[in-house]
């Protein structure tokens, strides 16, 4: 924006000004509002947290003063605030101070990593990493069971440190002798139901653990201090901001979670909205929130805590998602339940007469047909706006496709899934079966359904430029394959940041108050170096997040601004 309009608008004459004169005027570069009635505009005026306008410069004009405050995008782009729609904040904040495991090219990379860790700590302390992912690897483990690697390597190189290492899906995990020594896991110990001890032919267990089979190993590990805790929301918080995210919907929070929540807010730290979804299985937990209801838009609408979020399967990745036919690369086994179908529908008639939402986990075909049936028969017919929630979605029956549209239910699904698991997907389930029912997208928009984005961190990077690429190119990260992965199933730009903000906010009942750029909302706004919107496919990704603005203050700028 010239230097001169600047002066113009500072100089503009008394008869413009009123007690309504906006704090700030963003304007000078292409901003998408995600409005069906303005797509773009020129100008927005913010008064206090909220938008007081958006619309021409020249009407904008009107609500400007000698104190408005003027944000000059110079040429770069600003669009509504993203909003995560599925992830784990704890485990955002946590997975800063841990081990970063998700670049790992192969085993080998993971066990130099702890042994540097081991060095550097005391011994008997607990290292503790995150993100590997066995189907990720250029190589194989020299040692193989049932598709995972073995402890045997890691134990070598940490002899007096327990050592826990998660899977990326946050549905299996590896730990080494001394930890399984820890925790008291020899070929004697039983099965656990919905959960698996992975063992070798002579019954010993590998150190990889599944589903609820983790609880054996995570009953040993420290608990983290309540001091833990708000520091990994801060940390959270700040990887928010700087990734252009202004509201993120928490896929699973314990009491602790909350009362953690609720200190960082209380001493002032509000640079990102949160809206959370209970922990299901806490029956105390549970047993308060049923009866006292929803909490909405509190601490300045910093806090909204109105659902409750169960599992009903497992990850694609641990072979834990739950099938109607046999994997393709493990013939007999078609993954399982977490829970009773009985508790979902128990579960879903209780969210119903508190007023929360009911948000479930399913991957596999299985599963989701299973919970759409438990849905179906809690509404009834007689509750059309729910908005219950389908947590990935990721692999669906021909025949469930529509019935999301049909039932209402929103399919809340993440982009960067089909980036990372495409390559590998393809032996789990099949050509026939990727090409019907996995990550499409395309046929769940036009069957009606609602369809929101995220990322699941920590168990991918907590970035929207990834996930909103992966809508509309159905590529790896790496820009593979030409074309990308089934085609047919791409999103349109327009339609990819919908989901990742009027969908995402409507999906939270939240999108009357943001999700748009319009006159009364919250003033949540990303900014971009370049047009999302136009820019080559190829360079969606070399975008950069400028600034992150939360009820019209700047919460996150570009270091070298």
């Amino acid at each position: 924006m010239h230097r001169l309009l600047l002066l113009l608008l500072l100089l503009l004459p008394d008869y413009a000004l009123s007690q309504s004169t906006a704090d700030l005027l963003i304007t000078g570069g292409q901003i998408y509002t995600v409005s069906e009635v303005k797509p773009t505009v020129e100008a927005v005026l913010v008064k206090g947290d909220k938008i007081a306008f958006a619309g021409s410069l020249e009407d904008a004009q009107r609500g400007v003063d000698a104190e408005t405050r003027i944000l000059d995008l110079n040429g770069k782009t600003m669009i509504p605030g993203f909003i995560e729609g599925h992830a784990h904040l704890l485990g955002i904040g946590y997975g800063v101070q841990e081990l970063n495991l998700y670049e790992a090219s192969n085993y080998s990379d993971i066990v130099e990593q702890v042994a540097t860790a081991v060095a550097n700590a005391q011994p008997g302390e607990w290292i503790i990493g995150n993100g590997w992912h066995q189907s990720k690897w250029d190589t194989e483990p020299g040692t193989v069971v049932k598709g995972f690697q073995t402890h045997a390597l890691l134990s070598e190189v940490s002899p007096e440190n327990p050592v826990l290492l998660n899977h990326a899906s946050g549905h299996a995990l590896m730990v080494n002798a001394n930890a399984l020594k820890l925790a008291g896991i020899s070929n004697e110990t039983l099965m656990i139901e919905g959960g698996e001890i992975i063992r070798d032919d002579n019954g010993l267990p590998t150190g990889i653990f599944t589903e609820n089979a983790m609880d054996l190993v995570y009953g040993v590990v420290p608990e983290p201090t309540p001091e833990d805790h708000k520091q990994a929301v801060r940390l959270a918080l700040a990887e928010m901001a700087s990734n252009g995210i202004t509201s993120l919907q928490d896929a699973r929070s314990t009491r602790m979670d909350i009362e953690a929540v609720r200190a960082v807010l209380t001493e002032g730290t509000r640079t990102g909205r949160l809206w959370l979804m209970l922990a299901g299985l806490e029956e105390p937990l549970m047993t308060e929130w049923l009866e006292n209801g929803p909490e909405i838009g509190r601490y300045n609408n910093f806090l909204t805590i109105r659902a409750i979020k169960l599992s009903s399967d497992g990850a694609l990745g641990s072979r834990g998602a739950w099938l109607l036919e046999p994997y393709s690369d493990r013939p007999g086994f078609s993954g399982a339940p977490l829970l009773p179908m009985e508790s979902v529908l128990a579960m879903s008639n209780a969210a119903l007469r508190s007023g929360f939402q009911l948000c479930v986990h399913a991957i596999g075909d299985r599963a989701n047909q299973e919970v759409l049936n438990q849905f179906e028969v809690a509404f009834n017919g007689k509750h059309s706006d729910a908005r219950f929630r389908i947590e990935h979605a990721q692999h669906l029956d021909l025949a469930d496709i529509e019935r999301f549209a049909q039932l209402g239910v929103i399919a809340s699904m993440q982009g960067i899934h089909l980036s990372s698991d495409r390559p590998w997907a393809i032996e789990r389930l099949g050509k026939k079966r990727i090409e019907d029912g996995a990550y499409v997208w395309r046929k769940l928009v036009d069957s009606g359904a609602i369809l929101i984005n995220g990322t699941d961190a920590p168990v991918e990077p907590i970035n929207p430029l990834a996930s909103f690429y992966a809508l509309v190119s159905r590529k790896t990260l790496a820009g593979t394959p030409e074309g990308g992965y089934e085609p047919s199933q791409k999103l349109t730009r327009s339609e990819a940041l919908k989901s990742y903000t009027l969908n995402a906010a409507y999906a939270a009942f939240e999108d009357g108050i943001k999700g748009s750029i319009e006159t009364g909302k919250l003033a949540d706004f990303t900014i971009l170096s370049g047009d999302l919107m136009t820019v080559p496919e190829d360079e969606i990704l070399n975008l950069s997040i400028e600034q992150t603005i939360v009820g019209g203050a700047t919460v996150y700028s570009r270091p070298d601004l």
